[in-house]
């Protein structure tokens, strides 16, 4: 008699786990599938750029008004925007990739030797590049550039 309830407990359990792994219908496997075929669209999309568009060593670098106020305000050195350029990682989010060639902004995030988590938008034309502005990711300063 015993055996039997015993029996019947273990049949019971072993029937809920496989009704609980059959009805497992969770979209997990979806949503890792989509996240990766966007990453590997980003990363097509990237190489593309890098070969074709973006010139991570230009023959001469420009730098607007409003890029050196904020380098000055934010104790930013060419040779940090110039790692940036090197070593950085495009933000394909916060870029501006419409347009004419020399009308586009590229958004390049990176770490600099002095600690800096910069994101540096460069504007490349032909063999040349202008640093617009550079944003210091890791400190909220106040500076007064227009």
């Amino acid at each position: 008699m015993k055996k039997t309830i015993y029996f019947k407990q273990i049949f019971i359990a072993a029937c809920w786990l496989l009704i609980a792994v059959a009805c497992d219908r969770s979209p997990k496997y979806q949503v890792q599938k989509v996240k990766r075929s966007v990453i590997e669209s980003e990363r097509a999309d990237m190489t593309i750029i890098e070969e074709d568009d973006f010139n991570r060593h230009p023959s001469r670098i420009h730098y607007s008004k409003h890029a050196r106020c904020r380098m000055e305000c934010r104790h930013i050195d060419e040779q940090e925007i110039k790692t940036i350029l090197e070593q950085g990682t495009l933000n394909f989010k916060k870029s501006e990739l419409q347009g004419e060639p020399c009308r586009r902004k590229y958004a390049v995030e990176g770490m600099t030797s002095q600690g800096h988590r910069l994101r540096v938008i460069f504007a490349p034309c032909g063999n040349e590049m202008t640093v617009v502005t550079c944003i210091d990711l890791g400190v909220e300063w106040t500076c007064h550039c227009n």
